[in-house]
C-alpha cells in the first residue's frame, strides 16, 4: 500500500468535511497545511490536497499558495488528488490547480471533487472514492 496523506485547509469547515470523507476512503491521517511542509512531501508516495476556492476563485494565499508553489517543481510522478468547496462560481479555481498539477509532472488518481457549500451525500462518497484512489 502506498504511503499517502490528506492535506487540506478550511475556513468554514465544508472542505474540512470533504477532507475527513477523503481520508476514510483513504484510510490515512489528517493534516491541516500549517502542519504539512514541502520537505514532507517526499515523505509520501500519493497526497490528496483540499482547499476551497477563495477570492476570485484562487486557492487560499497565506497558507495554501506558498505550500503548493514551494511543492511544485517536485510534485514530477507522484499521485496527486485535488479536492474542495465553493461558494460561487463555476469550479476554474479547480481547472487551474489541476493543469498546475499535470504540468508538474503529477499523475492525477481521479477525478478533482467540488461541492457548493457543504458536501451532500454524492460528494461525500466521491471524496472516499478520491480517497481511495491515492492507494491504487
Amino acid at each position: 500500500m502506498a504511503k499517502a496523506a490528506v492535506v487540506f485547509w478550511s475556513a468554514t469547515g465544508n472542505t474540512e468535511a470533504m477532507a475527513a470523507a477523503v481520508a476514510d476512503g483513504a484510510k490515512v491521517d489528517l493534516l491541516q497545511t500549517a502542519a504539512f511542509s514541502a520537505s514532507d512531501l517526499a515523505k509520501y508516495d500519493a497526497v490528496a490536497f483540499g482547499c476551497p476556492a477563495m477570492g476570485a476563485e484562487e486557492l487560499e494565499e497565506d497558507e495554501v499558495e506558498p505550500l503548493f508553489a514551494a511543492m511544485e517543481g517536485d510534485l514530477g510522478g507522484k499521485k496527486i488528488a485535488l479536492f474542495g468547496s465553493y461558494g460561487w462560481g463555476d469550479g476554474e479555481w479547480m481547472r487551474t490547480w489541476e493543469e498546475r498539477v499535470k504540468n508538474a509532472g503529477a499523475v492525477l488518481t481521479h477525478d478533482s471533487v467540488i461541492c457548493c457549500e457543504a458536501p451532500d451525500e454524492d460528494a461525500v462518497e466521491a471524496c472516499k472514492a478520491l480517497g481511495a484512489s491515492l492507494n491504487q
